[in-house]
């Protein structure tokens, strides 16, 4: 019985199965925002849920009963740790406003789409392994942001006052800049004036023009380079080491799990062999206590 329902979990029919009823449930998801629509098919609507619940429900039976006498290792892996729970959330009794609860289990489970994808799961996987460094990238990039943010508040605000009137309007600014939304905008107005660039419509604002030149380009343009590019090419470099171990991790585990079941393989042949060595040594004891 363990081989059969292991065959069946292996099975390349049976994850596509599954990846295509977890499409299913996705579209129904979204089919649930429409509440108009949703009201004339409930029947309907309720009854594709609970049955792609009750697969799922099975597809956790299956891979439990496929480790044999050692169910519990199912719970082994993180990704099946997070399909059992998201099945059983959908179980639970949710009334009033706790509806909005199994609304998001019921959501979470086109998450399981991840799962089902190898090539999902190493991004996956990559990007939290990657979540310590990035935050330590994160702490050099804010700090670029409050140096950058301090200095351009001193040097134009004066001359800028939208963009930077105060510390926080000037990170927000800064900010603007490395997501490279009309940058050059908030530099040619430092660059030539208020007077001269960027204040039509506002001009009671600019009192104190003073166009900074090639000082504001410099400014501008350095930040650039630093926030879009550099620290750019850290959270790239970060998040493809993450990749290299999570292929790596992947790979063990597989090699961890081929040779898990060759051993149950060979428990099982070595025990059906040592079955029928008994039933020979009976036999023979059998024959020589004769007739």
């Amino acid at each position: 019985m363990t081989g059969f329902l292991r065959s069946i979990a292996d099975a390349t029919w049976f994850q596509n199965f599954i990846i295509g009823v977890i499409l299913a449930a996705g579209v129904i998801v979204g089919i649930q925002t429409y509440e108009d629509f949703t009201a004339r098919h409930a029947r309907l609507i309720h009854g594709l849920d609970a049955a792609i619940l009750w697969i799922f429900v099975v597809e956790v039976v299956i891979k439990m009963g496929a480790e044999g006498r050692r169910p519990w290792r199912y719970f082994l892996d993180p990704w099946n740790v997070f399909d059992f729970v998201i099945v059983a959330v959908c179980f639970m009794p949710f009334g009033g406003s706790m509806v909005a609860v199994l609304r998001l289990a019921r959501l979470l489970r086109v998450l399981k789409l991840v799962r089902a994808l190898p090539e999902l799961q190493i991004i996956v996987t990559a990007l939290l392994k990657s979540i310590p460094s990035m935050f330590y990238i994160s702490i050099l990039l804010f700090l670029l942001f409050y140096l950058y943010a301090v200095l351009a508040v001193f040097s134009f605000g004066p001359n800028d006052p939208i963009h930077f009137p105060d510390l926080q309007t000037g990170l927000l600014s800064m900010f603007r800049v490395a997501t490279l939304e009309d940058w050059t905008d908030i530099m040619y107005i430092n660059m030539y004036g208020c007077e001269n660039y960027g204040y039509d419509g506002n001009e009671a604002l600019c009192t104190a023009s003073t166009g900074f030149g090639w000082w504001a380009a410099a400014f501008f343009s350095s930040f650039v380079l630093m926030a879009t590019m550099v620290i750019l090419n850290l959270f790239i470099g970060v998040i493809m080491t993450g990749m290299d171990e999570a292929k790596e991790e992947l790979a063990a585990a597989a090699l961890a799990a081929a040779r898990e079941e060759a051993e149950d393989d060979l428990g099982a042949r070595l025990e059906a062999l040592g079955e029928q060595l008994a039933a020979i040594q009976e036999e023979l004891a059998a024959l020589n206590r004769g007739p």
